[in-house]
């Protein structure tokens, strides 16, 4: 097996698509942590929306986003590429241009903004994905795609803190915040589009010849059927639900059960954030030493132990509650790094090539699905208690790092009766 030893800078640049593309990110990351965060905040300020019709408009806006994913994968097993990257990012310029248009108290723009959004945050990660497994081989794949989750949260990161410098602005920082976001993007996808990154469809074995080599989206697979992966995307499902321990969960439980302060909920986001950017790929290179799905399911194993560390500290009640779960949430966060830096390495790797961009979109449908019902999974579950919380949460991702772990690749399946075969024979 191919492991990657050396964390090699200019080689991760070149794997994750050039400095141009490296560029691009950094600026859609910069763009959308000025705005993302503070989206609620322009309807219920801007627009003088009501909490619930805001919620609703962007709830509706993340979940009716997942039906553009089909398209997306089959643009992209046509061969497209740093295209669908820059169409992610142009049709999010649209939201953003619709919420600067939409009045105050017109709900239907807000949610049409909230719609766009959406389509361009979802079809967003299944074409970067596309793009790093077409020019990036093996093992330096993974640590591509590690670095450039490691550079979109920094992005984030700076620009939800300049955001949050400029909110005393009051509506006029938030439309401003909002023109600079959708700026951002336009520069974002001019910067990927430049990079005109195209490789020939890949036809499937039976239908006709395999591509040129050089032409071949580099992934692990070369034909075959595309894996069905029905664990793996369930599981998938559960997993996701570690993303928003930092932004809800916690929050949730420090304020509500500990009564703590709210600057330690800050204090753990932020740490989060810090520990992502510094560790993302230095673990997934770490974890290269072993198989991906391996390192999935030891992922789910360390977020089920944080889980159950959660539910521990919180039983200490209001002094030492909250530096306890502040502790414990290092641990989930290093689950957390380790999961996002194997789970779409493991996808790149079990998709053949010509349904690499189908398989990419089902997995984000099931990403996006876990994300989209999280919160009110999570705030149903600790309106029962801490128990009912973490207990759920520990028991499903210790089922579903089984279900991850005994999974059998259809790769290996087929090769196993191929070898068969060619021995009766």
């Amino acid at each position: 097996m191919a492991t990657t030893t050396k964390i090699r800078p200019r080689a991760l640049v070149r794997a994750s698509g050039g400095p141009r593309y490296a560029v691009a990110l950094a600026v859609d990351a910069l763009g959308t942590g000025l705005l993302r965060p503070f989206l609620l905040l322009y309807g219920l300020t801007v627009l003088r929306l009501s909490a619930s019709a805001t919620g609703i408009a962007m709830t509706v806006g993340v979940v009716v986003g997942l039906v553009c994913m089909p398209a997306v994968g089959r643009w992209l097993d046509r061969g497209a590429r740093s295209t669908v990257v820059a169409a992610s990012m142009l049709v999010r310029v649209l939201g953003v241009a619709l919420l600067l248009a939409a009045p105050a108290g017109h709900v239907w723009l807000f949610a049409t903004a909230a719609l766009f959004l959406g389509i361009g945050n979802q079809a967003w990660p299944a074409a970067h994905a596309a793009l790093v497994a077409t020019v990036a081989h093996g093992r330096e794949r993974d640590a591509a795609l590690a670095a450039g989750r490691a550079l979109r949260n920094a992005g984030l990161g700076v620009g939800a803190l300049l955001a949050t410098a400029c909110l005393a602005g009051g509506t006029i920082a938030l439309q401003a915040l909002a023109a600079v976001t959708g700026l951002a993007y336009l520069a974002a996808a001019a910067l990927a589009w430049s990079v005109h990154l195209h490789t020939h469809p890949a036809a499937a074995p039976a239908a006709a010849p395999a591509a040129a080599p050089a032409a071949a989206p580099a992934t692990d697979r070369a034909g075959g059927p595309a894996p069905r992966m029905r664990a793996l995307l369930a599981a998938n499902v559960v997993y996701v639900f570690c993303l928003n321990v930092p932004e809800i969960a916690l929050p949730l439980v420090l304020v509500t059960q500990l009564h703590a302060s709210p600057v330690w909920s800050a204090a753990i986001f932020v740490a989060n954030t810090v520990l992502v950017v510094t560790l993302q790929v230095p673990v997934t290179v770490l974890m290269s030493r072993f198989s991906r799905r391996t390192v999935l399911a030891l992922a789910g194993v360390v977020l089920a132990v944080s889980y159950l560390g959660f539910l521990a500290a919180t039983s200490l009640g209001h002094g030492w509650g909250a530096p306890a779960v502040a502790t414990v949430s290092v641990v989930c966060t290093i689950g957390e790094i380790i999961y996002a830096g194997s789970a779409t390495a493991l996808v790149t790797a079990l998709a053949p090539a010509h349904v690499l961009g189908r398989t990419l979109a089902r997995f984000q449908l099931s990403t996006g699905f876990g994300l989209a019902v999280s919160p009110a999974v999570i705030t149903a579950l600790a309106s029962h208690g801490s128990a009912a919380l973490w207990g759920s949460l520990a028991a499903a991702t210790l089922l579903s790092a089984s279900a991850v772990a005994t999974e059998k690749d259809q790769g290996t399946r087929l090769g196993g009766c191929c070898r068969r075969a060619r021995a009766a024979s």
